[in-house]
């Protein structure tokens, strides 16, 4: 895994003034890759390639990018793992079609692919995680393109006169001609997801390129100009195909799932660097970590992070999972100290507003593994494709029950349940907890009564999945000037074409934006930060197609999720060390913003410095916060969105 950038100003530029900027670009990514640094520049083409190489595969000179093609005729920049490089360079040669390769990259793989297949062909064999960007000489045209789930983040746009691109947007602000301003349907967006939805970014004119998909750029190409991307394959149309093919026998389908996951993971172990695991104790990272060490022949590394509020803490889980498998277990248990240190770095962290506030357990937790690994996989993924999250398991059964009842009724009954604080809620259910069913016990009540409350009121199925994946439900009325944009996401959604069942429409339309935007986005941050290289066995192409046909009884069955995980990780690990509620990857956030944040917190939102940046309305943000300070309400993740938005105002607005 690395950081690319590079720019393209059509009719050609100085070198020295290409090699200048593509400097600047680059070294603004250098801790994606610590290893080595690359440039390469085609004056009379005014194209310019910058690399920040974090070495995993052929360590050697031989896997050095920027890097052209064996021809001459092909150069890229790229980030990422194509964990089937060495199936394609044996189609290659069987084809007689391989060159004599200079060393054992992917990266020079791909070059050799895209010279005999071309980019859209060569896309579609690639079974990995990237972005990129290549340059045809022939052609004389830019390709950006990125993979098919958005591991690996890709931004580009008009700077000036070049057309500049790269895997973070501080690359793209090191550009001497940078001057975007802010986007507010963008910021709209981030007030009611926590995350900028692609293919937006907060700035105007830059964007996120959509996973799955290539961009191209001719010499013809005119400032401001963005042609619509390419899509090289689909995650709906995987979904809508499926429909016709549903596996029915329970045993194949564990037996194939087992044998997919097991192939991924094999395939993403490959790499010439330590390599190991995140493993939180629940299902996902368990699966993964168990497959990993029936295929290993010594120990895997294994990592975790813990917290002394037991709500939030996995840690003791995790160890037990670990002694039970057999794996060299690192946790550590951090204070709020140690975890609010992160709160400062976030800003340039992410670029762009971002608050999921699992990314400060996730960058500790990367923080932990970079000292003993390069490499880590985990196990994200597994809730988005095997319906994981408690709306997935709640959501269509709330809606049928709910949605018969007169709408008066609904509201009525939401406002009542919306209206309870959440830490009388959290003491109640503590106290019925050892008398509830499993699938009744809940980690955090009072967050879920007001999640209740959501889905009740809700009018229709997709009003409800949307207000349920929703921090701020009006977003418009707290961003000034704000208005709602259709998202990459949303437009996916809008050309189903079929009747999905509540589940499969949940499940995709979290696949394509949640997972791609927020939890995606967040590991790849998080980890770079410290070099760290992560990897998603559950986002190999054939698990996901796979399972787009599984049928939603063997997802969510007797109020429980990922029915389908859960067999193959009982092949492996006892079920009394995994069944307990969900926890995620959490922070006790809404105490801190009563206590040891509440000092930061009160001098980001004071109504006289709102009012001078700009971005809120203050009397909406004050009420919000004076509820929240008086445990009314549980306003902790609205009012982070807000705090996060600040801090990076005053990092990359203010600051200029």
């Amino acid at each position: 895994m690395c950081g690319i950038a590079g720019l393209f100003r059509p009719g050609g530029a100085d070198e020295s003034l290409l090699a200048g900027y593509a400097g600047r670009m680059t070294e603004a990514l250098a801790h994606r890759g610590p290893d080595a640094s690359g440039f390469w520049t085609l004056a009379e083409a005014g194209i310019a390639f910058g690399h920040r190489r974090l070495s995993i595969l052929d360590l050697s000179a031989a896997g050095a990018q920027p890097m052209r093609s064996a021809c001459g005729r092909f150069t890229v920049t790229f980030n990422g793992e194509i964990y089937n490089h060495l199936d394609i360079r044996a189609e290659l040669e069987a084809a007689g079609a391989a060159p004599n390769w200079r060393g054992h990259s992917d990266t020079e793989t791909l070059l050799a692919a895209v010279k005999q297949w071309g980019v859209a062909a060569t896309l579609q064999r690639m079974i990995g995680m990237f972005a990129l960007g290549l340059w045809d000489a022939e052609a004389r045209t830019l390709t950006l393109a990125r993979d098919r789930f958005g591991e690996k983040p890709l931004y580009y746009g008009w700077s000036g006169a070049d057309l500049v691109f790269g895997s973070e947007l501080k690359a793209l602000a090191a550009h001497p001609d940078w001057a975007p301003s802010i986007d507010r349907a963008a910021l709209t967006a981030f007030m009611r997801y926590s995350y900028v939805p692609a293919p937006a970014s907060i700035w105007s004119g830059i964007r996120k390129l959509p996973p799955g998909s290539f961009v191209t750029f001719g010499a013809d190409a005119m400032p401001g100009s963005l042609p619509p991307p390419q899509a090289y394959w689909s995650l709906r149309d995987q979904v809508v195909a499926a429909q016709h093919t549903r596996f029915s026998d329970e045993r194949e389908a564990t037996d194939e799932l087992e044998r997919l996951l097991s192939v991924a993971v094999k395939r993403q172990c490959l790499s010439d660097v330590p390599l190991g695991a995140f493993l939180s104790g629940g299902i996902d990272s368990s699966t993964i970590v168990a497959l990993m060490q029936a295929q290993a022949s010594q120990p895997v590394r294994t990592f975790s992070i813990g917290f002394a509020e037991g709500a939030y803490n996995e840690a003791e889980d995790a160890r037990k999972v670990a002694a039970h498998l057999g794996t060299a277990h690192t946790d550590l248990y951090v204070d709020a100290k140690t975890a609010m240190d992160v709160v400062p770095k976030l800003p340039r962290m992410y670029d762009e507003p971002f608050a999921d506030s699992s990314q400060i357990p996730t960058h500790l937790v990367s923080q932990l593994a970079r000292q003993h690994v390069t490499v880590a996989l985990s196990g994200d993924a597994g809730d988005e494709l095997f319906g994981g999250y408690n709306r997935h398991v709640w959501g269509g059964a709330l809606q049928a029950r709910f949605g018969r009842m007169p709408a008066p009724l609904r509201r009525a009954m939401a406002v009542l349940l919306g209206a309870i604080a959440p830490e009388p809620a959290d003491t109640i259910f503590k106290v019925l907890q050892p008398l509830l069913p499993a699938r009744l016990k809940v980690r955090h009540p009072g967050d879920q009564v007001a999640k209740l409350a959501r889905m009740i009121g809700a009018d229709s199925f997709d009003e409800m999945y949307r207000s349920l994946c929703s921090i701020d439900g009006d977003p418009a009325r707290t961003v000034l000037a704000g208005n709602e944009s259709r998202s990459w996401a949303f437009e996916e959604m809008m050309q189903v074409g079929v009747d999905l069942d509540p589940l499969d429409r949940m499940t995709l339309a979290d696949s394509l934006s949640y997972l791609s935007d927020d939890i995606l986005q967040k590991v790849d941050r998080a980890a770079m930060a410290v070099a760290l290289e992560t990897r998603v066995p559950f986002l190999d192409k054939d698990v996901v197609e796979f399972a787009a046909r599984v049928p939603t009884r063997m997802k969510v069955r007797e109020g429980r999720g990922k029915w389908l995980v859960r067999q193959v990780l009982d092949r492996h690990v006892p079920a009394e060390l995994i069944d307990r509620p969900k926890t995620g990857f959490s922070i006790p956030l809404d105490g801190w913003l009563r206590g040891p944040l509440k000092s930061w917190a009160g001098d980001l939102l004071s109504p006289a410095r709102l009012k001078r940046q700009g971005l809120f309305e203050p009397r909406r943000v004050e009420k919000m916060f004076g509820e929240h300070l008086s445990g009314r309400h549980n306003h902790a993740y609205w009012l982070w969105n807000v705090l996060i938005a600040e801090a990076w105002h005053d990092s990359w607005v203010a600051a200029r």
